[in-house]
């Protein structure tokens, strides 16, 4: 069943949503060569702490972090570590949530470390962008498959793999509720949106193939041919016009 969010509920949710860009925004204020993965970790830990919030992802299923930082070739679920050095030209995708009174906020960007390579940055670029074609066609009456297929031919007409494997979702007061949302599809399935439904779209694009395989931790996600990968994602209201993000500063 896909819940219908209250305005209460909803002012809940923006909270939620702010707490979430706000941390991310420190995150990617501080990324620099040699810093590690759990130096960034701790910086969202403690920016959701003195906001009043939950992290969202921590200890969610047995995940061990605040944050999904996952580098490179790594799609979704990379562990924060200690021994994991960023180094100049990688690219790190940040993926996190905040929980406000029971409610969910959940983003996620993709963003340098120092400079990034030409190919590199188009596919941080056109991610990005992949994610604002997909939320313009998000408003009550569209089928979500609309927008899942225009990501889909946006992304692939730019000579870009889509990930399968993993897909967006509803979020609210939970992490992951219905209806599930995939980054491709028909423009004819999925269920019809509504007003007040609350959705956290996130493309996952890849230079190369959209196969994935697991690392032994039985979390991460990486391309199965190694090529690099960017995700971002917002969570959104859907509105009788258009949809209002919820996951903004």
């Amino acid at each position: 069943m896909i819940e219908i969010k209250t305005n209460n509920e909803l002012k809940l949710m923006r909270e939620a949503g702010r707490i979430t860009a706000r941390a991310l925004s420190v995150m990617a204020n501080a990324v620099k060569p040699g810093m590690t993965t759990a130096d960034l970790d701790k910086l969202a830990f403690d920016y959701i702490k003195s906001a009043g919030a939950k992290p969202a992802f921590l200890n969610y299923g047995g995940f061990p972090g605040t944050v999904c930082i996952s580098v490179n070739e790594e799609i979704v679920h990379g562990f924060p570590s200690a021994k994991r050095h960023l180094k100049a030209g990688d690219i790190v995708s940040l993926d996190m949530g905040a929980v406000v009174d029971g409610f969910y906020g959940d983003s996620a960007i993709t963003v340098p470390v120092g400079k990034a390579s030409p190919e590199a940055r188009r596919l941080m670029d056109l991610t990005k962008e992949s994610l604002a074609v997909g939320l313009a066609h998000v408003r009550a009456g569209v089928r979500l498959g609309v927008v899942s297929n225009a990501i889909q031919e946006f992304a692939e007409g730019n000579g870009l793999g889509v990930i399968r494997e993993f897909t967006g979702h509803g979020v609210g007061r939970d992490l992951h509720e219905d209806p599930s949302i995939p980054n491709y599809g028909s423009p004819k399935s999925g269920p019809v949106l509504r007003e007040g439904m609350t959705l956290a779209i996130e493309p996952m694009l890849s230079l190369g193939t959209w196969k994935v395989r697991i690392k032994e931790n039985g979390w991460t996600a990486v391309t199965a041919d190694g090529s690099l990968s960017a995700h971002f994602e917002h969570t959104v209201a859907v509105t009788k016009d258009g949809c209002e993000i919820l996951t903004k500063e």
